[in-house]
């Protein structure tokens, strides 16, 4: 079959316009050893990372599909855990920008991300109610956490104990033991959601958040360390017995369920509250790494910062209230009295946790991380909710702390959401206008070259000779712009409503309007007279009005400049003569208003498109209606014909941006990135490329490649990845003793697991056909009494002639080790024997002992009682009981070889440079260079 009609593809290019998403979080990230100057921010789908001294995007990390809505820095630096929409979970290495590890487990967006003090684990909680605390290094699942009944709001690890701390919009706190991996205690003090949480004071303290303008706090006691005490006084203190803490939560109207009393770890009691100056729910709360500083912010724009001070600090604060107060009961005191009168000081909550200041940011808070130098400086960063990011600094330990903003992020993006885009006619600059102001764009470099403020845009086009720009508003006015200087040349009222479109006159010497007003204005160019300078500049002049009986939408002229498509709020499109301004034909049949329309390059055709979610392609010379497609799930919002072609792309409220051929009727292709409904979009003149902008702050770019796309092969396409999103939606495998849908293990089933099982399967298929030849080939070989040739399976050539074994090793080292155990769970039990016997043969040889050994006892947990209840796999299993006991033990030996090796090169080095190693020596290099910076500022103040 010949191709038919062949269409090229546009692909997505580029995502810019966008500073930081609304829906993560802002971290500070350290690059190239510098803390405090980089920070990380959501981008829809995509991380961006932003030098805040100069302003600059500096990194992408480059994401998939889904949005971005939490992120989380290792300990140590070099790498960012991003948690996204659909539950999945990348670790990004901030060196090279790459995502080598992937986690999925989760079925809702991540909503916390948190690592444990040595980077080693990280637990991620979702709306779907779970924990999961997954293995970095070994890049697998650990185990799932599950008991809360709402969204996880906040996971955090104890620093010195095997414990892990959530809470949740369900209003409940839990602590759970993960050496057992069970939930021990379960605070139920909160009548709301927890929306924050956090330690301090060494862990002995828990601050948490919720609906109201209380923080609470809580004091916390580890049950071991009392028992230790030996003094009998501490213990009822601490209300170790359970009648004297009963009855003192009961007094706070704070309750407690423990599951059993007798395997208690610890005790919490209430403390107190400290109250905000918000009024609303707790958004944020956060400590900085010291553990000094606390701060938290509301829906509103102020950031407020509590000291949480010291035990020596809190001493020294109580003397001198001591000291006060017994001056105080001296002067009350008789005079003739000798011996100091009784004095008794309490110390309450807010001599402990101080507040300090407020931020005040220029627009609603959506996030912020705090960070603290060496030096005493408190920085703070910002994401704000009008797609903006700035940076506060100020000196905590001062008696008024005055925050200064230090740098922002603002040239990136617009304020409001993109209302209208245009090309200029060389394709290079691109302009998007939004309620505020207008930007204008280099589309190679994605750089923003101009921006000058105007009032809320609705429509836009470049003058002829892309020198000025015309704008129409939402005021009825028109603005005219200069790009030279970036200077508004002059301003006319055109409607009394609302300007909702122009059109370009395609001899190029003026324009039509269309406004709220019931009115289509006819406007010339002309060039007066400036009355601050001796040159002319242009201006426009009104020609003629067409008065309707509705409000017009859309305006478009047909390229011979002979008629004039207007749309108006009654869903129809009337046609009339340009010249003469008489009638000439009404086009009707949408049951919606037309939002946009366009007319194609050689007059024959034009294209409505309108809120009723219809495109109806007509004909020019009859008005009759071609074809009416179905195009979007919501509101077509925009509508442009490709130059040069009958090929058109639709924009809509369902997030999509569709190409249609208007002369076949087909849908040709769908382009999906935006995250929120689309607004508008700009085809290029010469057609190869694509601008959209959408209410998630960002703006596309798409870009037409010399890929021809062939319609079956779309389709197919089409199919394949729906096929692929249900396959994650199907039921999850249980596990024999399991009910279905109460997933124990971290995994979750994806296509990338199932596929991974076919290769398993298909390896050991492959195993079985190549022994059963082997067999028939020794067989020739006896009966014709000498050596015959075997043909080589490609596929072992492939690989470099290995045996059959070895590739299926090969294929088992393949599979990534975070989808390792979901791909064995979904493997059919008629494969696992034949894996049994050549695990005994790999583990014999002792090639990769620790993946084998994984693979080996989880199928064994998940098969048990179908491996035991089989005679012949009886012999298998005590050799493998043998092979595996042994080789364990000695891959065991070797690791401890090392480590004393290790251990021996460490002393060694310390007795040479006589310096601690490791973590003493990098705080001692920073020392060095900390000096030698002085030095050399002294030096250059000197010159």
């Amino acid at each position: 079959m010949g191709l038919t009609k062949q269409y090229l593809r546009y692909v997505a290019s580029a995502v810019f316009g966008v500073i930081g998403s609304q829906k993560g979080n802002i971290v500070f990230v350290t690059l190239r050893g510098e803390k405090g100057r980089y920070v990380a921010v959501p981008a829809c789908e995509h991380v961006f990372i932003w030098d805040l001294r100069k302003g600059e995007k500096i990194l992408i990390l480059q994401g998939l599909k889904q949005e971005v809505t939490c992120l989380c820095p290792s300990p140590d630096g070099l790498h960012l855990a991003v948690g996204y929409e659909d539950g999945s979970i990348r670790i990004f290495s901030l060196l090279s920008g790459e995502g080598n590890v992937t986690f999925n487990g989760h079925k809702a967006a991540i909503t916390t991300l948190k690592y444990d003090q040595l980077g080693g684990r990280l637990a991620s909680g979702s709306k779907d109610t779970d924990v999961i605390v997954w293995d970095v290094i070994n890049e697998s699942g650990l185990y799932r956490l599950k008991g809360h009944k709402d969204a996880i709001t906040q996971a955090l690890f104890l620093r010195e104990k095997n414990l892990l701390v959530t809470s949740g919009k369900d209003t409940m706190v839990k602590w759970w033991d993960l050496d057992t991996q069970h939930c021990f205690k379960t605070m139920v003090g909160h009548r709301t959601e927890v929306w924050g949480l956090v330690l301090v004071s060494e862990e002995k303290r828990l601050i948490t958040g919720a609906s109201d303008s209380e923080l609470r706090v809580w004091d916390i006691a580890y049950l071991q360390e009392i028992e230790d005490l030996e003094e009998p006084d501490p213990k009822k203190i601490k209300g170790s017995s359970p009648g004297v803490q009963d009855t003192l939560e009961a007094e706070d109207g704070t309750f407690e369920m423990d599951e059993a009393p007798e395997d208690r770890i610890l005790s919490c009691r209430k403390a107190g509250s400290i109250m905000r100056e918000g009024r609303d729910r707790v958004v944020n709360l956060a400590v900085e790494k010291t553990g000094r500083i606390l701060a938290c912010h509301g829906t509103d724009s102020v950031l407020e910062l509590f000291c949480i001070l010291s035990k020596e600090e809190i001493k020294k604060k109580m003397d001198k209230k001591m000291k006060k107060a017994r001056k105080k009961a001296k002067l009350h005191s008789c005079k003739g009295e000798e011996e100091d009168p009784e004095v008794n000081v309490e110390m309450s909550l807010q001599d402990e946790i101080q507040r300090v200041t407020n931020i005040k940011t220029s627009a609603k808070i959506k996030s912020f991380d705090l960070i603290h130098s060496p030096q005493g400086e408190l920085k703070a960063v910002f994401l704000l909710q009008n797609n903006l990011v700035e940076l506060y600094s100020l000196n905590p330990s001062l008696p008024t702390p005055q925050p200064v903003r230090t740098s922002r992020i603002t040239i990136g993006g617009h304020r409001s959401d993109v209302r209208t885009l245009s090309f200029s006619s060389d394709n290079i600059a691109v302009l998007s206008a939004a309620a505020d102001s207008i930007k204008i764009w280099n589309r190679s470099t994605l750089q923003c070259i101009r921006t000058m403020t105007c009032e809320y845009a609705l429509c836009s086009f470049f003058v002829p000779g892309d020198r000025q720009v015309v704008i129409g508003t939402k005021t009825g006015k028109l603005q005219l712009y200069d790009l030279a200087s970036g200077n508004l040349l002059e301003t006319i009222d055109a409607h009394d409503g609302a300007l909702w479109s122009m059109s370009l006159s395609p001899d190029q010497r003026g324009f039509v309007t269309g406004g709220a007003d019931k009115s289509v204005k006819f406007w010339d160019f002309e060039l007066v007279k400036d009355e601050n300078s001796t040159q002319k500049r242009l201006s426009v002049k009104q020609t003629r009005t067409l008065q309707l009986d509705e409000d017009v939408l859309c305006v478009s002229y047909s390229p011979n400049q002979k008629l004039l498509a207007v749309s108006l709020l009654d869903c129809t499109v009337k046609i009339f003569y340009v010249d003469t301004l008489k009638f000439f034909l009404s086009l009707y049949g949408h049951k919606l208003p037309v939002i946009c329309m366009d007319i194609s390059y050689d007059g024959a055709l034009i294209a409505t498109g309108s809120a009723d979610r219809n495109v109806k392609i007509w004909g020019l010379d009859f008005g009759d209606c071609h074809k009416s497609l179905f195009a979007h799930d919501d509101s077509v919002m925009y509508l442009q014909f490709v130059p040069k072609s009958h090929l058109f792309f639709t924009a809509g409220k369902d997030h999509k941006i569709k190409q249609w051929d208007a002369d076949k009727f087909e849908h040709i292709q769908t382009l999906e990135g935006h995250h929120q409904e689309i607004w508008c979009l700009a085809v290029s003149p010469s057609g190869d490329y694509v601008v959209s902008s959408s209410h998630d702050k960002s703006l596309r770019l798409w870009e037409r490649t010399r890929e021809p796309l062939i319609l079956e092969e779309e389709r197919e396409m089409e199919r394949e990845a729906e096929y692929e999103e249900s396959v994650a939606k199907e039921d999850q495998p249980a596990v024999p003793g399991e009910t279905q849908g109460d997933s124990y293990f971290t995994g979750k089933k994806t296509i990338e697991t199932v596929k991974a099982a076919e290769r398993i399967m298909e390896a050991i298929e492959l195993y079985r056909e190549e022994t059963a030849k082997m067999k028939e080939h020794t067989a020739i070989c006896k009966a014709a009494g000498k050596e015959v040739p075997l043909p080589t399976n490609p596929i072992l050539m492939a690989y470099g002639s290995i045996s059959p074994s070895a590739y299926v090793l090969e294929i088992f080292k393949g599979i990534r080790s975070s989808e390792l155990e979901e791909s064995l769970l979904v493997l059919p039990f008629s494969y696992v024997p034949d894996i049994l016997k050549l695990f005994n043969e790999f583990i014999q040889l002792g090639s990769d002992v620790e993946l084998i050994c994984r693979c080996l006892f989880f199928l064994l947990r998940i098969h048990f009682g179908q491996i035991t209840s089989n005679q012949m796999l009886v012999p298998v299993i005590e050799k493998l009981r043998e092979t595996t006991i042994s080789k364990v033990s000695q891959v065991r030996d070797v690791i401890g070889f090392n480590m004393a090796g290790l251990d021996y090169l460490k002393r060694e080095c310390e007795a040479k440079s006589e310096v601690m190693f490791f973590a003493d020596a990098t705080s001692h290099l920073e020392e060095k260079k900390r000096k030698r910076k002085k030095r050399e500022k002294l030096i250059l103040t000197l010159t």
